[in-house]
């Protein structure tokens, strides 16, 4: 039997066909097609997440996910040429500009949380932790209910405040509370015995000690207050960029490129001051990269 071959014909269904890939693309990605750019939200300050080195360059635990999560962009994409617009962000606008456009997505420090997500979209988590805080050695404060009557900081905008704010309300603690701009801010607070603690996410804790000139006169204590995880953030109902986020992060985890990535961050020394935090691997962590969820903790 012989078949005759249309090339006409099949010329346009081959045209046709993409056409309808072009077409199928939407949201997020198909705004980065069209413009040739992606608008990445970096932290200046997120010591060792996302931050500014020495020569301002932006590095990080979550930047080098940030990295290959843009590589997986241009590879879907076909734009080998995709230019990154890097946008610093703060824990007060950093949904708002994720919301308006200015930012197409960030990875950094940012908590996913139930309600949060009536806001922005959430990756699988890239980080699980708990909240303690930081004091000097000889403040004689072991715990959170050592904060009664005392000048306590945190960084506005962020999941801490509001649960230090509860705790101050529920406990009847007759604390002051210290809203600072970012984490830097925030430490110095302590370092100038303004207050007396400074309550963030522990890995945050580990990395202002790193570049504090005397990380010895400071310790992270308390039992931690809850158990929270980082997720990289990018807009609501746009699940073509959420699953390219998510497979990006699942790959890096089950392959085992994640644990190397956790250890070049937490366990060996880092910019600017060579400190390493040696923050060990926890099991919570073991579990997640063995198994990726976007699950927020409440």
């Amino acid at each position: 039997m012989h078949v005759r071959f249309n090339w006409p014909v099949a010329a346009f269904v081959c045209m046709a066909a993409g056409a309808v890939h072009a077409q199928e693309l939407t949201g997020t990605l198909k705004k980065i097609k069209e413009t040739g750019v992606v608008g990445l939200g970096i932290r200046e300050s997120s010591v060792p997440f996302s931050y500014s080195d020495n020569q301002q360059k932006n590095i990080g635990y979550s930047r080098d996910i940030a990295a290959k999560i843009v590589d997986e962009i241009k590879r879907q994409l076909k734009l080998p040429g995709l230019v990154v617009k890097e946008i610093p962000i703060t824990s007060q606008n950093r949904i708002p500009l994720v919301q308006n456009g200015t930012i197409d997505f960030e990875c950094g420090s940012t908590t996913n949380t139930l309600e949060r997500q009536k806001q922005a979209a959430f990756s699988n988590s890239i980080f699980l932790y708990g909240i303690r805080f930081s004091t000097r050695k000889d403040s004689g404060i072991k715990d959170f209910g050592d904060f009664a009557g005392k000048t306590v900081v945190t960084t506005a905008g962020t999941s801490d405040e509001r649960l230090l704010r509860k705790l101050n309300e529920d406990r009847n603690m007759n604390m002051t509370i210290i809203s600072a701009k970012d984490h830097a801010e925030a430490f110095m607070n302590v370092t100038t015995s303004r207050a007396a603690a400074f309550v963030m996410d522990e890995p945050l804790l580990y990395g202002e000690l790193a570049k504090e000139k005397n990380p010895g006169a400071y310790v992270v204590a308390g039992t931690p207050l809850v158990h929270e995880n980082y997720a990289c953030m990018m807009r609501r109902d746009d699940p073509a960029l959420k699953k390219l986020v998510d497979s990006t992060i699942a790959q890096m985890q089950t392959s085992g490129e994640a644990e190397k990535l956790y250890d070049k961050w937490f366990m060996q020394p880092i910019p600017p001051r060579g400190l390493n935090l040696n923050f060990p691997l926890s099991p919570e962590m073991r579990a997640l990269f063995k198994n990726p969820s976007d699950r927020a903790q409440y």
